[in-house]
């Protein structure tokens, strides 16, 4: 028998047009418009001595109370703006959701579902500022996504853990935007691990964790934490009609994906290897350790000039230090070509260190020759303003000038002025965004890939087999 699961994201009427269908709904008036707390409630200071509050010193200063504190600056609340439906165009659905710092310089990941479709996109961090946002990358299948916002100022980073040594009964923290009530907090254990549920007959999750953290509508992409404050899944569903069962999308699959979608602002570079992570053993007590480890390597790129070699330890880049491939590819992440970066490694327990000099793919062809060459597209970068008064997200895309007939884009059903906004993950700004997924280490596994475009003023989506030449 399949259960019904709903999906974390809350939608509220702002106009007269109806909510969407995939998230849970409530009446405008059940969503406060901003959190208050009266005066007299939180007012009086508790006597402090030295730089202890008593209010706080000891067993009041719990481990969750700590974890709370040390987290709660990367976690952010997302509000949304969908259009009406076809019978009511006029209408607007607003939905909220919640995100999670990964990169200091803005980049934030959430679920997918909490930014598919909308309008326009605004992020209110913990100290209250608020900022637009931009969609950077999408994994529908996942239901993950990248964003960003741009920041005057270095953003506190949430500490990613790991989901290879769950223990089910081990305490949990859900901090996310219930119903609208930004960085409410909930406390919980983890129930089971590896679930596998169904939220309908196209979307259905892989080894999800469950837990009884009270978790509802709002808190999609928001995290799920352990008690040394490390995220170790990212909220996304719940059992609809049932009490402290909901789901979160495991840290590594997390990581993982994250990492990929975050390769995107390599802005076409390739440092010339493939690397793996491993986890040390758990402890009692501790979480569990990982190294991030030199699989393969181009003996002509750019970490076999460095000298790099298989089983390395990469330590860290300057101030960045390494756990995990989503360390990775934030140290690499808006470098462009003949960029040098610091690197320290350990070969054999010796740290080395070396620098590691950025270089673009190894392809004779320029991009847009590329495109015209693999899939059979001719393509030029779209007017900004064209797209964007389409959709505000969007920062471009690519206007199909040409279509190959019997080509892979041919046979995927693009048409000349469509305007190619996503491939996969990524977003299509520029013919190198194109090259970037058409040079992908791992185009095999992710092939065919969703691709999303303009045609008018309506977006449409479909599947092209990229490794389909003629």
């Amino acid at each position: 028998m399949r259960f019904p699961i709903q999906l974390l994201q809350a939608a509220v009427l702002v106009a007269s047009g109806p909510l969407s269908g995939l998230a849970l709904a409530q009446s405008q008036d059940s969503v406060p418009a901003k959190n208050t707390i009266p005066a007299s409630a939180n007012s009086v200071p508790g006597r402090v001595i030295g730089n202890i509050n008593p209010r706080t010193w000891g067993p009041r200063h719990s481990p969750i109370v700590q974890v709370v504190q040390k987290v709660r600056g990367s976690v952010v609340n997302i509000h949304s703006e969908r259009p009406g439906t076809a019978s009511d165009p006029s209408g607007k659905v607003n939905g909220m959701g919640t995100g999670l710092v990964v990169d200091q310089r803005g980049y934030i990941v959430t679920n997918h579902h909490v930014i598919d479709e909308v309008n326009s996109l605004r992020v209110r961090l913990a100290d209250g500022t608020s900022h637009g946002a931009r969609v950077i990358a999408r994994d529908p299948e996942t239901d993950l996504a990248l964003i960003k916002i741009e920041v005057p100022q270095a953003l506190p980073v949430a500490p990613l853990g790991t989901s290879s040594d769950l223990m089910v009964g081990e305490t949990v923290i859900a901090i996310g935007n219930a119903f609208g009530y930004e960085h409410t907090v909930t406390t919980g254990i983890i129930s089971a691990i590896n679930r596998d549920v169904a939220l309908n007959k196209d979307m259905s999750y892989k080894a999800l964790i469950q837990t009884d953290a009270s978790i509802n509508p709002g808190n999609s992409g928001g995290p799920l934490l352990n008690v040394m404050g490390e995220v170790i899944g990212l909220n996304v569903a719940i059992r609809a009609g049932a009490q402290g069962i909901g789901f979160a999308i495991p840290a590594d699959t997390l990581v993982r994906v994250s990492a990929s979608m975050m390769a995107s602002r390599r802005r076409h570079i390739q440092p010339g290897l493939v690397l793996r992570e491993e986890h040390a053993p758990h402890q009692q007590d501790a979480t569990g350790l990982r190294n991030l480890i030199v699989d393969r390597v181009d003996s002509m790129g750019p970490a076999g000039k460095l000298g790099l070699r298989p089983g390395d330890v990469l330590l860290r880049s300057g101030d960045q230090s390494f756990t995990n491939l989503l360390d990775w590819e934030r140290c690499l992440c808006e470098h462009i070509q003949n960029d040098k970066i610091p690197l320290q490694y350990q070969r054999q327990g010796a740290v080395l260190q070396g620098e590691l000099s950025l270089e673009g793919p190894n392809n004779r062809l320029a991009p847009d020759e590329m495109a015209w060459e693999r899939i059979g597209l001719r393509l030029q970068p779209a007017q900004p303003d064209v797209v964007s008064r389409i959709n505000p997200q969007l920062r471009g895309g690519l206007m199909i000038l040409a279509v190959r007939p019997g080509s892979a884009a041919n046979r995927a059903g693009l048409q000349r002025g469509d305007i190619l906004i996503g491939l996969h993950q990524w977003e299509m700004v520029e013919p190198a965004n194109l090259a970037f997924v058409l040079n992908h280490e791992d185009l095999p596994s992710m092939n065919p890939v969703r691709f999303y475009v303009l045609r008018g003023s309506l977006l449409h989506k479909g599947l092209i087999n990229l490794l389909d030449t003629p």
